[in-house]
């Protein structure tokens, strides 16, 4: 059963927020520190007083403002945004978030591309409004798994899949999944695994490949939480609003092109939709579930790469993994195109699927 959905925090819970964050107990810093050993305390303190006057319903009627709904599949809720095209024809697009991430990424692009494809906009079960997770098991395929129910459900046979980050995975993986339905899979971030061998790879492919040698030597400290203690994070960012804050916000600012002009409003609706919904510990599960490597993927495959993303696909790997249709390189923009360049994002999915004939 689909039923419609409306976002409508209790205000108890926002005023117990308020309460919290009030009564910050904050920890000291080192002088000059900066960014050296994570978010700077002032950066923070900063960030919590803009979130003591941010207006949590503004994001909510923002949100609010498209057609939402909620199912159940696989004994896990699944909340997604469903907005139709005025053009009967259109191509139906499932968009996937990651983390640090949620649906409200993809406000500032449904719009533009509404113009030529039916939007499916679903939450990653363990993030926003799909709720916690209740059972192990929920890794990429399974997600794509539930997408491709929700697909059928919905009537579409024949549609398209786009993401980054988790949403990378998920709809390569749905490609995997549903073959014959998914026309083609967009991704804007594909972490490739380092090659056997680099013979025949560009100058440019070979500086990529030191970079994610010098990644998987040096792997980020929240990674390796996420993948192996996620409940032992999960007390702190289901207790602390500006733990979570500073978990989420440290990534936040890492993974922007500095050049990116996104304002900290977005940061804090984020940051917002995880603690009001209570998914702050389970949207790092699917770190813990989902085995590493690339996943498998038989449609074509279209890849946009932004310049200043945390890492960067060999475009010489990916062509042996994937039927690659088409490569675009941005020299700007970072992990986060939907917030950060939805103009360059709309265009090349665009692009990507009108060329798919």
């Amino acid at each position: 059963m689909i039923e419609p959905f409306t976002l409508d925090v209790p205000q108890a819970d926002l005023d117990d927020l308020l309460d919290r964050l009030a009564r910050t107990r904050w920890p000291d810093e080192l002088p000059h520190a900066a960014n050296d050993y994570g978010l700077p305390l002032d950066r923070t303190r900063e960030l919590v007083e803009r979130w003591r006057d941010f207006d949590w319903r503004a994001q909510e009627a923002a949100l609010n403002a498209w057609p939402q709904f909620v199912t159940g599949v696989d004994g896990q809720r699944v909340h997604f945004l469903h907005v139709r095209s005025p053009r009967e024809d259109a191509l139906p697009l499932v968009l996937t978030h990651g983390w640090p991430s949620s649906v409200l990424d993809f406000l500032d692009v449904i719009e533009p591309l509404s113009r030529d494809f039916h939007l499916v906009i679903p939450s990653i079960p363990g993030f926003g409004p799909s709720g916690p997770t209740r059972e192990r098991g929920w890794d990429v395929h399974r997600v794509a798994r539930a997408w491709a129910e929700l697909m059928d459900r919905l009537g579409y046979q024949r549609y398209g899949a786009q993401g980054g980050d988790w949403g990378s995975g998920i709809s390569s993986a749905l490609g995997a999944v549903a073959p014959d339905k998914v026309v083609g899979v967009h991704l804007n971030y594909l972490p490739t695994p380092p090659p056997a061998s680099t013979s025949g790879l560009s100058d440019v492919d070979l500086e990529r490949v030191r970079k994610i040698e010098r990644f998987l030597a040096q792997r980020p400290g929240y990674q390796v939480m996420h993948m192996t203690r996620p409940q032992t994070v999960a007390y702190g960012l289901a207790d602390s609003p500006v733990g979570l804050l500073a978990w989420v916000g440290d990534k936040f600012t890492e993974w922007l092109d500095p050049a990116s002009e996104v304002d900290d409003d977005k940061l804090l609706a984020t940051v917002s939709l995880y603690w009001l919904t209570g998914t702050a510990g389970s949207a790092l599960r699917i770190t813990r579930e989902t085995a590493g490597g690339p996943t498998p993927c038989p449609v074509p495959v279209g890849v946009a790469v932004f310049a200043r993303d945390i890492i960067l696909p060999v475009r010489g790997v990916v062509e042996g993994l994937y039927d690659v249709r088409r490569w675009t390189e941005f020299d700007r923009g970072g992990h986060f195109p939907a917030l950060e360049t939805p103009d360059l994002l709309v265009d090349d999915v665009r692009a990507f699927f009108a060329g798919l004939g």
